[in-house]
């Protein structure tokens, strides 16, 4: 459903830069310069400012960083990031949310447990924001995202924004297919009654089961292959050799063998070679093919 036209003789009211470095907006803290970054004020702005762009300009989203690994040579196109921004969550009668993109998935958990809302305990050890959830069908703990959705608020590339149902798509493992061209901005969630202080231990020990498995002191982008059907990347990683293997500065964690950290002085470029050894190694002794969870995107070569 068409909720509203985009009135492009309004004044752009967000933050617009150019040339900005992308390592200081993703958790890996790699990647080359962005031709053009904008932080919307709000969901209005945002696609008043899409509506501006040219058809055939490149667009990325980007939240939290987690999961994304920017290439050296940066971004031809135009980045929209959320953080820090678009984060209104708003109680709804029958123990519904709307949640705009913008909202990490962390602080979603939290305000809900708080509030006596039982659901999104499992989102509180996930490190990127609900649009970032939404369009990768973010998942922990036997949890997905979309088991919660009732609706979603999208935007498409002339700024028009849409309302569509949970049904509008087809969701997966880590897969989620809707209208081409559109991306998340807003979800409405149903969750059940719960009881506050339950649900806040809950959180408070999924995230001590985090801090123990996995190498949150280290810049990472969380899980870097989905789990095989009926196996676990980690454990593929560790048994084919590759645990704690390295190419310059980027490392296999030696608490997690399915997490690749920045030991200090990584470039996408090492990121992205290790991520190849991994899969190669992985082929070569058991004949399956890893699949990629982090999406890499950008070019190669620094001008």
């Amino acid at each position: 459903m068409l909720m509203t036209n985009t009135d492009q003789s309004r004044e752009m009211r967000g933050d617009l830069r150019l040339q900005e470095p992308m390592s200081a907006h993703t958790s890996w803290r790699v990647g080359g310069m962005a031709r053009q970054f904008y932080r919307p004020a709000d969901i209005a702005d945002l696609a008043q400012f899409i509506g501006t762009l040219k058809d055939n300009d490149a667009l990325y989203w980007v939240g939290l960083g987690s999961n994304l690994l920017v290439r050296d040579g940066g971004l031809p196109g135009t980045v929209i990031c959320t953080s820090g921004v678009m984060k209104a969550l708003q109680f709804l009668e029958h123990d519904k949310v709307r949640v705009e993109a913008g909202l990490a998935m962390p602080q979603l958990a939290r305000q809900c447990a708080r509030q006596g809302l039982r659901g999104t305990e499992f989102l509180c050890g996930i490190p990127g924001t609900v649009g970032g959830g939404l369009a990768m069908n973010a998942g922990a703990l036997g949890g997905e995202i979309w088991d919660l959705v009732e609706s979603v608020e999208t935007v498409d590339r002339q700024g028009r924004l849409y309302q569509r149902s949970a049904s509008d798509y087809e969701v997966a493992y880590r897969r989620v297919v809707g209208p081409a061209d559109e991306w998340f901005v807003a979800a409405t969630l149903q969750l059940a009654p719960g009881d506050s202080v339950e649900s806040l231990q809950q959180i408070k020990t999924h995230l001590a089961r985090r801090s123990a498995t996995q190498p949150t002191q280290w810049p990472n982008a969380g899980s870097v292959f989905r789990n095989p059907p009926g196996d676990y990347a980690a454990r593929l990683i560790e048994a084919a050799g590759v645990k704690n293997s390295c190419v310059g500065g980027a490392c296999v964690s030696e608490k997690h063998a399915n997490f690749i950290i920045n030991t200090g002085a990584a470039s996408a470029a090492d990121i992205e070679a290790l991520i190849e050894k991994i899969e190669q190694q992985v082929k070569v002794e058991y004949g399956i093919g890893l699949v990629r969870e982090v999406k890499i995107i950008g070019d190669r070569h620094v001008d």
